[in-house]
């Protein structure tokens, strides 16, 4: 595979973060066209909406089945449907069901732990550029982003980080893979840092993509909390299960502060179709291996598509892609949307870059077919 380049890698290591708030990677839709499902399009158009970072393998049959068996049982506050979901997420991750706080999608919970960590006195510690969506709760309750810029590779400078972190810091901010890279941290990494620095500060790591990651079992921190470790976990339904519409997440902490979490909202605010439904999702281990092996297919023919036209690109160990474009990214972008694709894209520190989200192959291969028309060449057979 390509990768970027060294001279590439500094050249936008720097003014990274800026660009990328800028691209909305992490916040509400716009109000175009590529902000639309297929179905809320023109019978006669086709669509791939490629933005969104979403799964379109699912949710699955088993998931289906579930939630509209749970469907009659609507009038019904859905207490039994959240304890079993809870049991089950508990004996999946070797904890005991204290442990654990179910939200709307793992959005609640971020957004939980930047009122808990956060306020005018609190201090987040992230690398950047990162997935802003609990930094930015924490800055409108005005505490302070202390950003330390991911290394010249683009991967998390937990040297740096750790020594950063001084009286004052309130949490630490993980996200592994990391968006919008698409790169991880290694099971031996993260876990070294957490178990250090969660002696002096809570770290909250967030792993939405975690299902995609080659290793997800040995890359994830929950054996920190299991050995008694002050570390928040973050898990959604939204990209592997693709339950992005049915918003089912969860974390995984110590008891006491999952009560804290819990004071700030994500309670009750999941339904029980949707609880029913995250609980076949869980343990439907075939469709999960079938949603990686989709997927890991999708990349492929994307890289395929920009080694054969020149371009580089961030290997990723999630459902979406980023890579250099040589064109204005506002351009780019209506481009393809004419063309019937819609992408993300952004530039940074002068260099224009896109985010294409994996797809079922037809999507995909409409992506080629409108990618090559945009910049004007088309695909190298040799």
């Amino acid at each position: 595979m390509t990768k970027l380049n060294r001279r590439n890698w500094l050249k936008s290591s720097l003014t990274m973060a800026a660009g990328l708030m800028s691209m909305g990677y992490a916040g509400a839709a716009s109000g175009s066209a590529a902000s639309l499902a297929p179905s809320y399009l023109p019978k006669k158009d086709r669509y791939a909406r490629l933005t969104s970072n979403e799964n379109p393998f699912g949710p699955s049959p088993s998931a289906k089945k579930a939630l509209k068996a749970a469907i009659d049982d609507s009038f019904l506050y859905p207490r039994e449907y959240r304890q079993t979901l809870i049991e089950l997420i508990a004996k999946e991750e070797g904890v005991s069901e204290d442990h654990i706080l179910l939200g709307a999608g793992s959005s609640e919970l971020l957004h939980a732990a930047a009122r808990v960590y956060g306020g005018a006195k609190g201090k987040v510690l992230s690398a950047d550029p990162t997935y802003t969506s609990l930094i930015r709760s924490a800055e409108m309750m005005g505490s302070e982003w202390i950003k330390i810029p991911l290394d010249k590779n683009f991967d998390h400078d937990l040297s740096t980080m750790e020594y950063k972190v001084k009286p004052g810091v309130s949490l630490v901010y993980l996200v592994n893979p990391n968006n919008p890279t698409g790169k991880i941290m290694t099971g031996e990494e993260i876990i070294g840092f957490c178990n250090t620095v969660s002696s002096k500060v809570p770290v909250f790591v967030d792993e939405a993509y975690w299902d995609y990651m080659e290793n997800p079992k040995g890359s994830t921190t929950t054996a920190c909390i299991k050995e008694g470790a002050n570390v928040i976990v973050a898990r959604t339904f939204s990209k592997v299960h693709a339950f992005a519409g049915l918003r089912v997440g969860y974390c995984i902490a110590q008891p006491e502060v999952i009560k804290e979490l819990a004071k700030e909202g994500p309670r009750n605010t999941l339904s029980g179709p949707s609880m029913s439904a995250a609980t076949a999702s869980l343990v439907d281990y075939d469709f999960i291996k079938y949603s990686v092996k989709m997927n890991n297919e999708g990349k492929k023919f994307v890289y395929d598509v920009l080694e054969k036209t020149g371009h580089d690109y961030f290997p990723s160990h999630t459902n979406f892609i980023l890579f250099p474009i040589a064109m204005d990214y506002a351009d780019f972008k209506k481009k393809m949307l004419d063309n019937g694709v819609g992408i993300k894209s952004m530039n940074v520190g002068g260099q224009d870059y896109c985010r294409v989200s994996m797809g079922k192959m037809e999507d995909l291969e409409m992506f080629a077919g409108a990618f090559q028309k945009v910049i004007g060449t088309t695909i190298n057979k040799s």
